[in-house]
Parts: C-alpha cells; sequence; structure tokens
C-alpha cells in the first residue's frame, strides 16, 4: 500500500535547488560558515580598530532587514533563522575598506539582498554571490571611497596604506610574504590577515560544508597561469605565492566561490569552475586597469554555472551518451 495514502499526516516538503548530499543541514551549514569567519572579524578590529565592529553591525542589520522586509511585501514566510542572511551580511563587510561609510555600507547590503538575492526569489534561486553583487554596486557607484585604503595600526612604513596588489601594480614596490600572512597589511576588512582567512577556510573543508574542488582548482589554478607569465619575466610579473596571499584570493576560493548555490553541482564542474576563476583573475591583475579581480572573476563565472551543470552531469549508469 502507498506510504502517503495510507498515512495522511506524512508530508513532502518541496525545497529550492542545489539538493546537495550533506550531513549538515542549510541552518546549521551557514551557522558553521558563522564561527569560520570570526578569526577575519578578529584580525579586522586588532588591524584597523573598533570603528570596523560598527561596519559589521550595519551590514548585517540591513541585510537581515531587508530580507525581512521583502519576505513581508511578498508574503513570504520570513527565513531569517537559516543564517543566510547574516552570512551575506557579514562576508560584504569584511570585502569592504577600513572605516568606510555606514551609509554607503547600508546601500550595499541592500542591494546585497534586494537585487543579488531576493529578486531572483530568494535563497537557492540567486545565480550571483549577493555579497559580491552588493559590492560590485558599491564599486561602479562610490568608486574613490572603495578604492581609499587606510593604514593598518602596526604599519611600519608608508606604503603599507596601499593594497598589496596597488602597490605592485602602480609602484612596483613588493610586499613581504610574512606580512600577507599575519595582515599588517593595507586591505579590505577581512583579506589582509592570510592565516585568519586560512584558519576558516581550512575548518569548513574538514567538516565538509565547503568542497575542496573549487579552492584547489582556483589555487592550481592561479599557480599555472600566474607561474607562467612570471617565469616569461619575473621582473614585471609577481611570483604565482603573491597572487595567492595578497588581495581576497582566499577569501575568493574558501567563502565566496564555494557557495552552493552560485558554484557547481559535480565535481568536474567544480573543476572548470575554479579554473576559469582563476584564468580570468590573472588575466585582470596583470593587463586589467584595476590591481584586483576575484570579484569580478567570481562574478562572471558565477553565470557560467547552469551551463556547467548541464555539461558536466555524471551519465546516468546505462543511459546511452
Amino acid at each position: 500500500m502507498n506510504t502517503i495514502t495510507a498515512n495522511p499526516s506524512y508530508k513532502l516538503e518541496l525545497a529550492a535547488s542545489p539538493h546537495v548530499h550533506s550531513r549538515w543541514s542549510t541552518k546549521q551549514a551557514m551557522w558553521l560558515v558563522l564561527a569560520a569567519i570570526l578569526p577575519m572579524v578578529i584580525s579586522a578590529v586588532v588591524f584597523f580598530g573598533l570603528y570596523q565592529l560598527l561596519i559589521i553591525i550595519v551590514s548585517v542589520g540591513f541585510c537581515v532587514g531587508t530580507e525581512a522586509a521583502v519576505k513581508a511585501v511578498r508574503k513570504r514566510k520570513i527565513s531569517i533563522g537559516d543564517g543566510s542572511a547574516v552570512i551575506t551580511g557579514l562576508l560584504l563587510a569584511l570585502i569592504l575598506p577600513p572605516n568606510f561609510s555606514l551609509s554607503s555600507t547600508a546601500i550595499g547590503a541592500i542591494v546585497s539582498i534586494g537585487i543579488g538575492k531576493e529578486i531572483f526569489g530568494g535563497l537557492g534561486y540567486n545565480i550571483f554571490n549577493p555579497a559580491l553583487v552588493g559590492r560590485a554596486f558599491l564599486q561602479a557607484a562610490f568608486p574613490v571611497p572603495m578604492t581609499t585604503w587606510s593604514q593598518p595600526n602596526y604599519a611600519v612604513d608608508s606604503i603599507s596604506s596601499a593594497t598589496p596588489l596597488s602597490a605592485i601594480k602602480f609602484d612596483k614596490v613588493s610586499t613581504e610574504l610574512s606580512n600577507l600572512f599575519l595582515g599588517n597589511v593595507g586591505g579590505s576588512l577581512g583579506e589582509t590577515s592570510a592565516i585568519a582567512v586560512l584558519l576558516g577556510g581550512i575548518f569548513l573543508i574538514v567538516i565538509g560544508v565547503v568542497n575542496w574542488r573549487v579552492p584547489v582548482s582556483m589555487t592550481l589554478g592561479v599557480i599555472i597561469f600566474g607561474g607562467i607569465f612570471w617565469l616569461l619575466d619575473p621582473a614585471i610579473y609577481p611570483n604565482p605565492l603573491f597572487h595567492i596571499f595578497a588581495g581576497g584570493f582566499l577569501v575568493g576560493a574558501l567563502f565566496m566561490a564555494t557557495d552552493w548555490v552560485t558554484s557547481p553541482l559535480y565535481g568536474k564542474g567544480m573543476w572548470i569552475f575554479g579554473a576559469g576563476i582563476a584564468l580570468v583573475l590573472v588575466l585582470i591583475r596583470l593587463f586589467g586597469g584595476l590591481p584586483e579581480g576575484v570579484m569580478y572573476s567570481i562574478l562572471f563565472m558565477n553565470a557560467f554555472v547552469p551551463l556547467i551543470n548541464r555539461y558536466t552531469k555524471p551519465r546516468i549508469f546505462g543511459k546511452e551518451k
């Protein structure tokens, strides 16, 4: 006898894709990501001061408020408890410059949720990473504040107020890898300390929230594509390790490109996705007008995810090619 017919209380739940098999529910995964982000929050406060907490609070508050408002207008269930809006607000804040305007932060948060997420239908339907959508808007709307960098609290030279990527691109000044690893350099709030990013990112990989294929393929891609140009002329082009530890590469590889919704579903697709991000990133950094390209490279490849999923879907056993 049909189980559903025999038991009227049995309920089927319809949920948005992607239907990823994981021991963690969406809500659990989001709060684990929140825990992984905390080292970046701590490093931001240590290197740039307590004001950065205000940026984070405003960003999270307006992300949560925007989602609640949109859900109320659409007469949908308010699902702030899943933590997705909080994560978007945190990630947006951590990819903003230190001491950024609170009003502009609020605008970015509204765009992240309203345009980057809810306009597509909410969690599970957006095709672009919401936090990066918000930052891209702010980059276009407020280009000067978005490229104005504060000197870290423990900076030992004047060049530290610039980002390592802009310093090497425009001033031909290289930054020591030790400073990049610890975080005593200019840059966005959460991207300067490689060790803080790695602590959270490796934690997510070990517990299975993040699939290792995307960050590994991005890293190998940067080593290969960046290494080719470095071998051709090391006096002009930075070495691959600099590409990895400078700027927002690690944040992008471990927290942005690995988003369940906006990254490929299948293993082969993840390798293609990560390699594509690495290629676009290296080309922008070396030949583009901007010193950084993580945001644009991830958004660019987000647009190809449906196509990648279509052509990398595993063949059903017994089905003809």
